[in-house]
């Protein structure tokens, strides 16, 4: 099923601004949130599809990728649509949407996220991966291996003493208006609402480790140098059962021994000796997978441009293909026997051998202008 347009989820234009984005996924929050509607699932997955839409927006980098490469651009593995993202990440996103009252938890007399603590979001990862040309235009699933921070085995946690394990300290100020209640955070825990009480002695102070993971991420067709895929929750993870980052694969394009890419278009240069030119022959030119005949035409002049309809490379949202250009170049030999030179000597006395181009006959800019039109 495909996904929605994370603007249309929320109700918004391309060009919205970042408190236009915060406020109508706060009102989409509120709407959809499961305390509010218990038991209905339909409510349920547009609370999650609503948060997926923020989580994406909300950040800079990742709106950017959007805006250029849509859903693609979130990458092999990650958040899918129709609400993919679990609670804990949900939640987690309260705390600059709704104030640090509410930090992990509940919002306007709702519940649902464990009361205020915390929740720590383990660091991203970032790697790169090489890619050939069939490879970019089938799309390819990768085996990688990488060295992440992990929870260590037998880690215990105590409720942080100064605040219970709430994460915060209430305080109550008499007034003249009268009582005043402010919620802090604590600064015991930092708002975690526990400590390290054992943990294994190859741990870090955060009772994590690092270790080998091989991972299987699925890199989409049409991707191009430079572009950075999003696989979600495959990064460092979470001190203290917090959130695990995401892993940032970074997209590097192996040149080709013949083939040139322009966006989804390839390019391929063709030489041809002026015998075939003049007489026309039949050739073949390599493709990203295998290759193809076509047909030289008699008179075919040097800078003729021949296009092979979507034999190039899918675009990465799946809207098209581009094609595969063929530039002809009539090839001038430069050594000479004696008797070729002869055989030339005559021909060039020839009236069909004199340069009489026709209107017919494009010239460069004319050719460079119809090619990108």
């Amino acid at each position: 099923m495909s996904k929605r347009d994370y603007y249309d989820i929320l109700g918004l234009k391309k060009g919205a601004s970042e408190g236009d984005i915060k406020k109508a996924y706060r009102q989409m929050a509120i709407k959809y949130h499961p305390d509010k509607n218990p038991g209905d699932q339909s409510a349920e997955e547009k609370f999650k599809e609503a948060a997926e839409a923020y989580e994406v927006l909300s950040s800079p980098e990742k709106r950017q990728r959007y805006d250029q490469f849509g859903h693609a651009g979130m990458g092999g593995g990650g958040h899918g649509g129709g609400g993919s993202m679990n609670m804990d990440d949900i939640f987690s996103q309260f705390g600059d949407i709704f104030g640090s009252a509410f930090g992990g938890g509940g919002f306007g007399g709702f519940g649902g996220g464990g009361g205020a603590q915390r929740r720590v979001k383990g660091s991203n990862l970032r790697i790169r991966v090489k890619l050939n040309l069939e490879e970019i235009a089938l799309g390819v699933q990768k085996k990688i291996k990488v060295f992440k921070l992990v929870n260590a085995e037998g880690v215990t946690y105590d409720k942080c003493a100064t605040c219970k394990g709430a994460g915060q300290i209430r305080r109550v100020t008499n007034t003249m208006l009268g009582a005043m209640a402010t919620n802090s955070t604590c600064p015991t825990c930092g708002g975690l609402g526990q400590k390290i009480n054992q943990k294994p002695k190859d741990s870090d102070e955060n009772g994590q480790r690092r270790s080998e993971e091989v991972l299987e991420i699925n890199i989409p067709a049409g991707v191009a140098e430079g572009m950075t895929l999003n696989v979600a929750g495959k990064g460092n993870a979470g001190p203290f059962g917090g959130v695990a980052g995401d892993l940032l694969v970074q997209i590097e394009e192996e040149e080709h021994a013949d083939l040139k890419r322009d966006g989804n278009n390839l390019y391929y240069d063709l030489y041809v000796n002026f015998a075939d030119a003049a007489l026309g022959t039949s050739v073949e030119v390599p493709l990203v997978k295998g290759r193809a005949q076509i047909k030289i035409d008699a008179g075919t002049q040097s800078g003729k441009i021949l296009r092979l309809k979507g034999k190039g490379l899918p675009e990465v949202n799946s809207y098209g293909v581009g094609d595969l250009l063929v530039n002809i170049n009539v090839w001038t030999p430069q050594k000479l026997n004696d008797e070729e030179k002869k055989i030339l000597e005559k021909l060039k006395a020839s009236p069909n051998f004199k340069p009489t181009p026709s209107g017919k006959d494009k010239g460069f800019f004319q050719r460079v202008k119809e090619m990108f039109h």
